[in-house]
């Protein structure tokens, strides 16, 4: 059978040029969103799109399907849609490590620098002088220690930072001075200048940044959200926050997203908002590239076992 695939992305020709140069056997179809794919979804074998953009009727309408090829690290969303079970789906996990590492380090550098602070009388035309501090010395908690949270563990330690890390399954990762298990996450997050949440969302992690955890934070601490919106119980830390027992939070993730234009969350000062954005990279594209030709030769050749970065059906 001829393979058809979707590519599914605001950027899709990227993919779909280089893809279609070296599989000349292989029919492509790009679309720029989601509500644009659907009538191509009959044909398709392969669909290639970010995890969180594969609607349920794109789903229903590829009768066909055989393999989801998600450009994203996050796959929780597949989990929430009716995917027969001889379609394989794969993560591009790791690929945007780099990205979200230098978003949390910027974070983490705006709080200390006063940067929200800075920007706010920029915009008044104010010459207030201020004083910030630095990174060195500081801790930083990394609750889940996959791809992306070892290499800002190196990030993090060029800038003279403590790393310690939250784990459910690995008790030793390089770059991180100690590993604490998930049985004591409150403990490793009290001793975080800054705690950052990088952990799938699962059942076993929903609201697992909760009202206990965030107690346990030092007064000053900032928490960096770039995991899902629902790992953090979102009204615990709207209390933290409006009381001044967190400095400030940044959060790119929230749930639901888009996150509704009342959202307490806008108006806070502490508070940095990014719009999902943290993993997002022109490189992305580029280094996606050798996955996704990999995997779609072991789909060609008819070899689920080749494929890379398989994601489990259960979390």
């Amino acid at each position: 059978m001829r393979q058809h695939v979707l590519i599914v992305d605001d950027q899709c020709e990227r993919l779909r040029a280089p893809l279609a140069a070296e599989f000349p056997d292989v029919a492509f179809d790009g679309v720029l969103s989601p509500a644009d794919a659907v009538p191509f979804c009959a044909q398709a074998t392969a669909i290639i799109s970010l995890a969180h953009t594969i609607s349920a009727e794109m789903i229903a309408a590829a009768t066909k399907l055989r393999w989801i090829g998600a450009i994203t690290t996050g796959t929780d969303h597949l989990r929430t849609l009716a995917i027969p079970e001889d379609v394989v789906f794969t993560s591009a996990r790791g690929i945007s490590a780099a990205p979200v590492s230098e978003f949390v380090m910027m974070a983490m550098l705006a709080f200390v620098k006063r940067l929200p602070f800075m920007l706010a009388n920029q915009r008044k035309n104010r010459w207030t002088h201020t004083r910030g501090n630095t990174l060195t010395g500081r801790t930083v908690t990394i609750v889940g220690a996959g791809a992306i949270s070892e290499t800002l563990a190196m990030r993090a330690a060029a800038f003279g930072m403590r790393v310690i890390g939250v784990s459910a399954g690995r008790s030793e990762v390089a770059g991180f001075e100690a590993i604490f298990p998930r049985e004591r996450l409150a403990e490793a997050a009290a001793r975080a200048d800054f705690l950052v949440v990088l952990v799938p969302q699962s059942e076993a992690t929903r609201n697992l940044i909760d009202a206990r955890v965030l107690a346990a934070m030092k007064p000053g601490a900032f928490l960096i959200n770039v995991a899902r919106g629902g790992v953090i119980d979102s009204d615990a830390l709207l209390a933290a926050l409006r009381a001044g027992r967190l400095a400030g939070a940044a959060l790119d993730v929230f749930a639901p997203e888009p996150m509704p234009a009342d959202s307490p969350f806008w108006a806070l000062e502490n508070v940095i908002v990014s719009p999902h954005a943290a993993g997002d990279a022109w490189e992305i594209y580029d280094l996606v590239l050798p996955l996704l030709r990999t995997n779609l030769q072991a789909i060609c050749d008819d070899r689920p076992d080749h494929l890379l970065n398989v994601v489990p059906r259960k979390a």
